[in-house]
């Protein structure tokens, strides 16, 4: 596995406090990594890194990446041999709402990490996460690969895209002949236990079951390329232990890589609602406006550069990460004081899993 990779190593981490971020702090931690995070507050109550206690594992320090100085000062002094660059405004209506916000943090946010990493002096590899979304969407049956075009309709999807423009630009312009190695990672849909964010589709369906409330499902009819959170986190790891090694040998994987689940996964959200409820029975109600907002309806990833390249793949299907994401909500909702427990569990369960299929990064 990728375990030697980061024992021992110090990491940098932005977006600690965040639901991606809080799991793949968490999974560092028992790969038995140093790990310094720098964030914001968690923004929802409850959140996933306070359920995790993770300020116990970890170096915790509260800052702003659109603060260029704050950023430059927290590298510097962590000398990290990795780098995780999540931080993000990750909503799409919420942008709509707060355009400027979302620019700032994600195109300038990602700006200042880059920045910064010009200044260390040491080698290292960073992996900057960005999103599906920054692909020019056309919504048609069409698998997005990572030399299709840039893009985005609203403020979120086009804030994405110039991350990764941003990202490549620096990559070329400075870090030819640094120590320091970029990569960028494009992930789908995202699910799993312990995302709490508001307009979210999972945490709408367990608040709204926690209260014995029917479910409302805005579009039921958009398709979306689900994947448990563990997934694409595999992925950035794997990435980044392959930029940290020989100089020779890290050139192919200095781009950007799609991680998203088998085509399969690829459902509606009326049948993610449906598969859900399954396993936590409840109601659902339509409430489809045609005056909403513009969401994209049909979103699909391409992974065969990832395969090719890396020598990986999806681990679980639609099916388990759905079972998985609502035996994680029902087990914390039973006991408050087990998500830590839980998300261990699903880790060791995700990382044997992987093994027997024989992935490259659990067995290599």
């Amino acid at each position: 596995m990728f375990y030697g990779s980061f024992h021992g190593k110090k990491v940098w981490l932005s977006g600690h406090t965040g639901f991606k971020g809080a799991w793949l702090a968490r999974w560092l931690i028992q790969l038995g990594a140093q790990v310094h995070g720098f964030a914001l507050t968690p923004n929802t109550t409850p959140s996933l890194f306070e359920q995790l206690n993770l300020a116990d594992g970890l170096e915790h320090e509260i800052g702003d990446v659109r603060d260029t100085d704050a950023v430059k000062k927290s590298i510097l002094q962590t000398r990290p041999d990795f780098v995780f660059h999540l931080a993000a405004q990750a909503l799409v209506r919420y942008s709509y709402e707060r355009p400027v916000e979302t620019y700032a943090t994600n195109v300038m946010g990602t700006a200042h990490v880059l920045e910064s990493l010009r200044s260390l002096e040491k080698p290292c590899a960073a992996v900057i996460v960005t999103t599906d979304k920054c692909y020019e969407n056309r919504e048609t049956d069409y698998a997005y690969a990572e030399d299709d075009h840039l893009g985005g309709y609203d403020p979120y999807s086009s804030s994405k895209g110039a991350a990764e423009i941003v990202t490549s630009a620096y990559r070329r312009s400075f870090f030819g002949k640094s120590p320091v190695r970029i990569a960028s990672a494009r992930a789908g849909n995202v699910i799993g236990g312990g995302d709490w964010a508001l307009d979210r589709i999972v945490p709408d369906c367990i608040r709204a079951l926690q209260r014995g409330e029917s479910i409302p499902v805005r579009n039921p009819q958009a398709t979306r390329p689900w994947q448990h959170v563990l997934e694409p986190l595999s992925g950035y790891l794997w990435l980044a232990a392959q930029l940290s090694k020989s100089a020779e040998s890290h050139q192919p994987f200095a781009t950007a890589f799609n991680f998203g689940p088998e085509k399969e996964a690829n459902r509606r959200v009326g049948e993610l609602v449906l598969e859900i409820l399954k396993h936590w029975p409840g109601q659902w109600d339509d409430m489809s406006d045609p005056h909403a907002l513009h969401e994209a309806k049909l979103l699909m990833l391409s992974t065969a550069k990832a395969k090719s390249l890396l020598h990986w793949q999806p681990t679980w299907n639609f099916e388990a990460a759905v079972a998985n994401t609502v035996n994680w909500y029902r087990g914390v909702n039973d006991q408050p004081a087990a998500a830590e427990n839980l998300t261990l569990q699903q880790i060791a369960a995700y990382e044997n899993s992987a093994r027997s299929a024989n992935i490259a990064w659990a067995i290599n």
